[in-house]
């Protein structure tokens, strides 16, 4: 059995759930207290794909600001992450996209999924289906959870683990 130990950051607008997820993730807990990520937190999880075990190290990043630009620094060494918007604000799909290609500067082919969070509140909505059906056909890997249920949570980061895993074997067969 291999270990593998992988950087991984959490992206998004302010208040769009990112520290709910790392929390629904790590710990398998949610709280309605807001607080917001002053610089950024870090948690851990192991999980593990059949004979390897990876340890993630989650980078939880300040809400994105006017002057973020100085904390994606803090992408740098992340072999992947997760990029957060709000199902119900509009603004943070948009602040998704300027993070994302950011994102893409700093660690370019690092794999990396979309998360819509906050699908539990459907009735509040304002993601229209055909955006992300845009961005799919771009090439985006769009996911949706909800850190009050926990709905697609486990699967997310699974996901992107999944495709650490796929990029270090790939590393490997290269060498």
């Amino acid at each position: 059995m291999s270990t593998l130990q992988k950087k991984i950051c959490m992206l998004g607008a302010v208040g769009v759930g990112k520290t709910s997820l790392v929390r629904r993730f790590v710990e398998s807990i949610f709280s309605e207290r807001y607080q917001a990520t002053v610089g950024v937190k870090i948690d851990r999880k192991t999980v593990t794909l059949g004979a390897t075990t990876i340890n993630l190290m989650l980078w939880d990043l300040q809400g994105e600001a006017e002057h973020q630009a100085s904390r994606l620094e803090y992408l740098r060494g992340s072999a992947g992450y997760l990029v957060v918007a709000d199902a119900t604000r509009a603004d943070t799909l948009a602040a998704a996209e300027r993070l994302a290609a950011r994102a893409e500067e700093l660690v370019p082919g690092a794999p990396w999924l979309l998360v819509i969070n906050k699908v539990d509140l459907e009735a509040e909505a304002v993601i229209a289906p055909a955006q992300l059906a845009e961005l799919q056909h771009r090439g985006w890997s769009v996911q949706r959870t909800s850190a009050r249920t926990g709905q697609g949570v486990e699967e997310t980061f699974g996901e992107l683990a999944r495709r650490l895993l796929e990029g270090h074997v790939s590393l490997m067969e290269e060498a």
